[in-house]
Parts: C-alpha cells; sequence; structure tokens
C-alpha cells in the first residue's frame, strides 16, 4: 500500500460502544486492575516491572493460576506502566502511584479511553515483533547482551511484515469485494504477503515460505487476541505434530479453519484506521463527510465503492431538507475538469435518494448546458409531468459526461463494454455526430469506445472519431 492512495472507507462503531470494548479487553482490563490494587507498598525493579516477589499476589488479584500465571501478571504490569495507568514515582526506591490516566477509564471521554487502549495496542504490537523468549535465551551472549545475528531476527523487517499483514486485514475488512465481518484463513492472508499478485503458481520455495508465515502469524495472533485487535482460531495442533505421530481424532483435511482464521473486530478496526492515518494513509470513515459542503461529499466519494458512497450520501442527506440538498448537490456538480463527470455520476445518484420534494431545483437546472440532461432523467424517473424533451446536443453531451464518468469510476469493466456497444447499436451514424460534441472528455470516450468494442469496423469508427473530436478541440 503507498501512503498516497486513499483506502475504502471504514464503517466504525459509536466511540462510546468502542470504549466500552477496550475496557472490556483482557489486556487493558488486567492492567486498570493491577493500576487499581498497586500502593505504597508496591515495588518496582530497574526495568518498572514488579519485583519477583510481589507477583503471586498481582497474579491472585487477577484470578490468575498455574504455571504462567506470574508471567501473564507481569505482563499486565508492564501495560499499566506503558499506558501511563501507573507512574513510577522514585526509580531508585522503586516506588509507583495511580497515573493520572488511570482515571480517565471512568471519569473520561470514550476518545479518552480509547487513547490509552491505543497505546495498549501499540506496547502488544511491538511484543508480537520480538522472537519467542526461549529463543532470546539462547541467543544471549556473554554479559548479557543479545546476538540477533544468531536469531535470524530483522526487528525493522518483522514490524514491517505484522504491518503488511494486519493492513492487507484492513483492506479485506474494509473493501466491498473481500470477506468484510467474516474471518479469513490464515493461509491466505500469509499468502497475501508472501506470493507475488503475478506469479501464477507458487513455487515450492513459495509455499514453504507460506508455511513458515503462517506459523509465525499464529503466535502473533495468540498474542493480538487479548488486547481486543482480533477474534482468532488458533492452527489446529495436530497440524504441527510429528508425522510419524498418530493423530488423536480423525481430521478433515479440507477444513481451512484448522490452519487458523482470523477476523478484524469492531474495535480492531478502529485502531488500525488510526494507526494508518498516524502512518500517512488517506484512511476514511464513513460519516466523516456529513457535515462538509456538496463539494466535499461529490469529490470525496468519487473514489468510493458503491455502498459506501450510498452510505455516505444517506448520512449528508440526513441533515438536510431535500429541497436544499438538491440545489447543493447541482451547484457542487458543474465544472469542466476531469474530476467533473465523475461528480455528476455521484450528483446523480446521490439525488436519487432525495424525495419529490426536491423538484423544484431540478426544473431550475433544466435549461443548464451541464446539468439539464440529468434534471430531466431524475424528473421523468420521479413521475413529474410537462418535463421539456432535451434538444439533440444536450442528449450527445450527457452521453459522453456519462461514459466518461463511467471510466472514472470502473475503468474498462464489463458494464461499460455493455454500455458502449449499446450506444453504438442504438444510434444510427452516431459516431458522425457525436465527435462535434463540445465536453472536454469526447476525445477520451471515442479513443475509449474504439478500445471496447468488439467489433472492428465500429471501433475504426470510434477511433476515428476521437482524432476528429480531438483536432477540433486543438489537440
Amino acid at each position: 500500500m503507498s501512503d498516497s492512495s486513499t483506502l475504502p472507507p471504514a464503517r466504525l462503531r459509536p466511540e462510546a460502544e468502542l470504549a466500552r470494548d477496550a475496557l472490556s479487553a483482557p489486556v487493558l482490563a488486567r492492567a486498570a486492575r493491577l493500576a487499581r490494587w498497586a500502593g505504597p507498598d508496591t515495588r518496582v525493579d530497574a526495568g518498572g516491572g514488579l519485583v519477583e516477589e510481589q507477583l503471586p499476589a498481582a497474579a491472585e488479584q487477577l484470578g490468575l493460576s498455574g504455571d504462567d500465571a506470574a508471567a501473564y501478571a507481569s505482563e499486565a504490569w508492564r501495560i499499566a506502566v506503558d499506558t501511563g495507568l501507573v507512574e513510577i514515582t522514585d526509580e531508585e526506591a522503586g516506588t509507583v502511584a495511580a497515573g493520572e490516566d488511570l482515571a480517565l477509564l471512568t471519569g473520561g471521554s470514550p476518545q479518552d479511553v480509547l487513547g490509552v487502549w491505543l497505546t495498549a495496542l501499540e506496547a502488544v504490537l511491538a511484543d508480537a515483533s520480538v522472537p519467542d523468549l526461549d529463543d532470546l535465551v539462547d541467543a544471549m551472549a556473554e554479559g548479557g547482551e543479545v546476538d540477533l545475528s544468531s536469531l535470524d531476527w530483522d526487528p525493522d523487517a518483522e514490524s514491517e511484515f505484522l504491518d503488511g499483514v494486519l493492513g492487507n486485514l484492513y483492506l479485506l475488512t474494509v473493501g466491498e469485494d473481500g470477506p468484510g465481518d467474516a474471518p479469513v484463513p490464515l493461509p491466505a492472508l500469509a499468502a497475501s504477503v508472501i506470493v507475488p499478485s503475478d506469479m501464477g503458481e507458487p513455487s515450492n520455495e513459495v509455499l514453504e515460505q507460506v508455511s513458515d508465515a503462517m506459523m509465525r502469524l499464529d503466535d502473533q495472533f495468540r498474542l493480538l487476541e487479548p488486547v481486543g485487535l482480533v477474534e482468532y482460531q488458533p492452527v489446529d495442533e495436530a497440524l504441527m505434530a510429528d508425522a510419524d505421530e498418530e493423530p488423536a481424532a480423525p481430521v478433515d483435511e479440507a477444513d481451512v479453519t484448522r490452519y487458523g482464521m482470523v477476523r478484524l473486530t469492531p474495535l480492531g478496526l478502529y485502531g488500525l484506521r488510526a494507526r494508518l492515518l498516524d502512518a500517512g494513509f488517506e484512511a476514511p470513515a464513513v460519516g466523516d463527510l456529513a457535515d462538509k459542503g456538496a463539494d466535499a461529499l461529490l469529490d470525496g466519494t468519487a473514489p468510493f465503492p458503491p455502498a459506501a458512497a450510498h452510505a455516505e450520501t444517506e448520512l449528508w442527506l440526513a441533515g438536510r431538507s431535500p429541497l436544499d440538498a438538491a440545489r447543493e448537490l447541482l451547484a457542487a456538480a458543474r465544472g469542466s475538469d476531469p474530476g467533473a463527470p465523475l461528480r455528476r455520476l455521484r450528483c446523480q445518484q446521490a439525488l436519487s435518494l432525495v424525495g419529490a420534494e426536491a423538484e423544484p431545483a431540478l426544473r431550475e437546472v433544466l435549461d443548464d448546458a451541464e446539468l439539464g440532461g440529468l434534471a430531466r432523467v431524475w424528473l421523468t424517473e420521479h413521475g413529474a409531468r410537462d418535463v421539456p424533451a432535451p434538444p439533440q446536443e444536450m442528449v450527445f453531451w450527457l452521453t459522453i459526461d456519462t461514459v466518461a464518468a463511467q471510466l472514472a469510476a470502473e475503468g474498462n469493466s464489463e458494464e461499460l463494454r455493455a454500455l458502449v456497444e449499446g450506444l453504438a447499436r442504438q444510434h444510427s451514424g452516431f459516431f458522425d455526430t457525436v465527435w462535434r460534441v463540445e465536453h472536454p472528455a469526447t476525445p477520451d470516450v471515442l479513443e475509449a469506445m474504439g478500445r471496447l468494442h468488439p467489433d472492428k469496423k465500429v471501433a475504426k469508427e470510434a477511433r476515428k472519431a476521437a482524432f476528429k473530436a480531438r483536432s477540433q478541440q486543438g489537440g
């Protein structure tokens, strides 16, 4: 992903709902509980971690037991320190006090709570990019320093790998062609960052890399689930057993869920979008344009998928009367710049959501060269009476404008190919007339028709008409 590209808009839950999810996430809930438990007798070591003799009491406070209880308590304490829920008051004495941010969890706004959670998320993501503790111990050199070369571990590369996976998971969640709220198979997610897009059948070497990536992601998603970022079904342990071991129970080899399934939670969607924005990406959310002008709505939704554009437009219309909204939309749709045809298409789609109360606004632009055509379409579709027939030059102008908008929105799609074939078939002498249309996009539209039409004779006529149009416009 390029940080200059605009991502599909995310549909976020209300912040109050997300804040409740953040407070109930095990990582933050445990950190908050330890922050409230800490008192004058609590002591930390030089690194800010709880001293070893206090870990059993911390684990008991969290209701933890078993061999890993102390480790989980230590992790919860570190999150409390990292998020500012606990502050170290005297490093030499190792004393602590409640941090200023602890009060935000009960008395702050939803945005305050989410800010604390985002800090916790960053800490967990940093942990997820670190090798297994046993590997670190093995790589410990004399003097207590870690020999990174023996780990075959590049911290920047590991962080970049995880960011790439999470970025792809975000795209799959917000994209209209993706699974949306449905879980994603771990092999597919691993392959999305390993297998080149132009590769046909992956080689054995690439498949081995995908398998290794899956195992790394299995460990990482197990760490990321407790912070509330994802819901994760881990890889079946039987898949990691030795080949000569008998499985404990019959297994279905075709069951893809055995290889791990991951889904971004609503809170996770919020968190990844916040990280993308911080990284400089254009990561819009549905509702961002609701309080903006019609010009911002039409330009902003231009790259949106249809369903997202529809949702954004509905929110924008909800705050305006139908007549005022129609007038504002029509005014914003004017223009001869390259983006104008797509603006008018988005305007037409927005007006389809406006009721009959908007009719006066459409009648006001019947004589407008740029808007008269779409106004007649709207009035006819809404059963208005006495709609004047459009002059021929307006019909052809609207045709060019419509094709130009479709080209900008969809490129050379099958729908556009069908539209081009229909236009050439329905209008005899179409290309003899259309090249004269005084629309900035006429040459480009005719060249596109020459590319798209399957009949070589018709395609040649379109290319000849494009040449005439370009010559007429001085191009």
